[in-house]
């Protein structure tokens, strides 16, 4: 009886494969809102710079300017299609999202770090601390304004 059962089970196995790839498609909102919008800015520098978002490490900001220049990047994957395969950003066509390592001070690798742009020339800005777990939405300054 136990030997028939091995084929149920595989087929059981297979059924609930496909069922996640091709057939259950959680709507975003069965996560929460993962993309949180935050305009908060630090305090604008005594030389009258614009400031970046609070939330942004420092080295986030030397990404943002090499973003702006259109590179050059520390590592091979910048500026490659992010996928968005956990739809944790709003649905758009493949290719429309990049994304960006943020070094990660005493990491050996890439780290967790990532900024994620929307749009040629970027419109939309996320930041992700937890390697695409989450993301913050920002409005990055203006090309030049921060130093």
């Amino acid at each position: 009886m136990r030997r028939n059962l091995w084929p149920i089970a595989v087929i059981a196995l297979i059924g609930l494969w496909a069922w996640n790839q091709f057939g259950h498609r959680p709507s975003a909102d069965v996560s929460g809102p993962v993309a949180v919008a935050d305009g908060a800015r630090t305090a604008p520098s005594a030389r009258g710079e614009s400031a970046y978002p609070a939330f942004l490490p420092a080295e986030a900001h030397d990404v943002l300017r090499r973003i702006a220049a259109g590179g050059p990047f520390e590592h091979r994957q910048d500026g490659s299609t992010f996928q968005n395969r956990e739809r944790r950003l709003p649905p758009q066509p493949r290719g429309y999202y990049r994304e960006y390592t943020v070094e990660t001070p005493g990491s050996g690798d890439r780290g967790a770090r990532r900024i994620v742009t929307g749009g040629d020339p970027p419109s939309q800005y996320y930041y992700s601390d937890d390697h695409y777990r989450s993301f913050r939405r920002f409005e990055a300054p203006a090309q030049g304004a921060a130093r």
